[in-house]
């Protein structure tokens, strides 16, 4: 199946499009250089290894073409203890498109790939269906069935293709990598996540009804579905896009509301300052910039109206002073 993401995504930065694929066409019409990975978040070395595939797309005269993975095959063998996504599909198009990927091949991980061995992969995969000319991956590149294949044994392998890989990247010494952001952010350390990511950490979906209870409160929030679990939690500062040509200010609260109901399944939600327009159905990009506290459960609705109205405040005082 074949088909292409352009304008919706792309008008702000590039009038090319960009050609995604879900599953593979029968053959590639022409060759391509490559680079794989899941690209969770498309942090500093997600970024470095989508300009060098560009850079020697270019010097080859390839297509430069990522292949990338949905779900996460963590998420396939193990979905209760997967790690939480840094990204959606949606927002990791955008990262390749601003980097200048001209195609994506986005691959179902089920049952039928996992029990691909290393060499079916590489027969199948890539040499048959993408026709891969250059392939560039992590030193920490595993694949195939119980990951058996490796960086040495895809070398092996390349009687068609060359293949090269990645060093490593770091950032103030610690190894970029999609774990080391998950850590971050669950710690609160937004300025590290930030400095991983190369950019604020940022979440976007589609404004949903919600319960009311903010409005009851004084607090009427946009509520954003999760379909994922959250990399992060807490009470946070934001700067809220899409609603408009500037950026709105607001505070964040993403977690289970254990104070609203027990049990429940996480929400973002968010209070926006000086803002009483209907949004319902938009789409919104939230940026984290700064985390206030933790989430907690309060006593009664009237102590959690009383935090709201603090958090309300220290947020306008943190975005104020960083504009």
């Amino acid at each position: 199946m074949f088909f292409n993401i352009f304008r919706l995504i792309f008008d702000r930065s590039s009038t090319a499009s960009l050609h995604v694929y879900r599953g593979f066409p029968v053959a590639s019409d022409d060759h391509v250089a490559l680079t794989i990975g899941n690209f969770d978040g498309v942090h500093r070395a997600h970024q470095a290894m989508l300009a060098r595939v560009t850079e020697a797309a270019s010097d080859l005269r390839l297509a430069p073409a990522v292949l990338t993975f949905d779900p996460h095959p963590r998420e396939f063998f193990a979905r209760e203890g997967a790690p939480a996504r840094l990204s959606s599909i949606r927002a990791k198009l955008e990262q390749f498109a601003a980097a200048g990927v001209a195609r994506v091949y986005v691959m179902r991980f089920n049952a039928a790939l996992a029990a691909l061995s290393a060499q079916e992969f590489i027969e199948r995969i890539l040499r048959l269906r993408l026709r891969v000319r250059w392939i560039l991956v992590g030193d920490d590149f595993r694949f195939g069935h119980d990951r058996r294949g490796d960086l040495a044994l895809l070398r092996g392998e390349a009687r068609d293709f060359s293949v090269e890989a990645m060093p490593t990247v770091l950032v103030n010494g610690e190894r970029v990598s999609s774990t080391a952001v998950r850590t971050a952010l669950a710690d609160g350390d937004l300025g590290r996540a930030a400095a991983l990511l190369g950019r604020s950490f940022t979440m976007a979906g589609h404004v949903a009804h919600g319960q009311k209870l903010g409005t009851g409160l004084g607090f009427p929030t946009a509520n954003i579905v999760l379909r994922h679990k959250p990399a992060l939690s807490g009470v946070f500062a934001v700067r809220v896009r899409g609603l408009g040509a500037l950026p709105r200010d607001g505070v964040a609260s993403v977690g289970v509301r254990p104070t609203v109901k027990a049990g429940a399944r996480p929400v973002l939600e968010v209070f926006l300052f000086d803002f009483h327009e209907s949004i319902y159905g938009k789409r919104v990009e939230v940026e984290f910039l700064h985390k206030l506290r933790d989430e907690e459960r309060y006593p009664d609705f009237d102590a959690l109206k009383k935090q709201m109205h603090i958090d309300a405040e220290q947020a306008r005082q943190y975005l104020a002073s960083h504009p």
